[in-house]
């Protein structure tokens, strides 16, 4: 067992309210998705309320802003769950459901085991990555970091 896992968030600020018609293939696809991430190698842990996901979190106090959080063994178990599936499918259509950013939306960190982050400590890491670029501290798909002492 490794003593560090991957912590990861994305962020995206809606199109339009989630109950929405524009929205209703995204929310309708989140509880499928989940189980999906639920049941995935490598899959630890993720952000969800008493309803069992965690649309009604929102991050940087923006009340259009969705924020999904989960923590996995390591990169490539998050990456193979990413870019497969269903979850594939939904993040090939992100544009239709969520704004055009320009800064960094998501990123990772290393956490010791057990760790599980707060909303808090996913806006700091966001802020320190478009602030700094990708460092050991926040890094990016892109640019990842090993886990501390690896």
């Amino acid at each position: 067992m490794t003593s560090y896992e991957l912590a990861q968030v994305n962020i995206g600020r809606l199109k339009a309210p989630l109950d929405s018609p524009q929205l209703k293939d995204f929310a309708d696809n989140l509880e499928p998705v989940n189980a999906v991430a639920d049941a995935a190698d490598g899959f630890v842990w993720r952000l969800k309320t008493e309803a069992g996901d965690a649309t009604d979190l929102r991050i940087f106090g923006d009340e259009w802003m969705l924020v999904n959080m989960s923590v996995w063994r390591d990169n490539n178990a998050l990456t193979a769950f990413m870019y497969q599936g269903m979850h594939r499918e939904l993040l090939a259509r992100r544009y239709e459901f969520f704004e055009r950013m320009h800064e960094v939306m998501t990123t990772m960190w290393w956490v010791p085991a057990g760790h599980r982050p707060t909303v808090a400590e996913a806006e700091e890491r966001l802020l320190h990555v478009r602030e700094h670029g990708p460092t050991q501290y926040a890094f990016t798909l892109r640019k990842p970091f090993p886990a501390p002492g690896a």
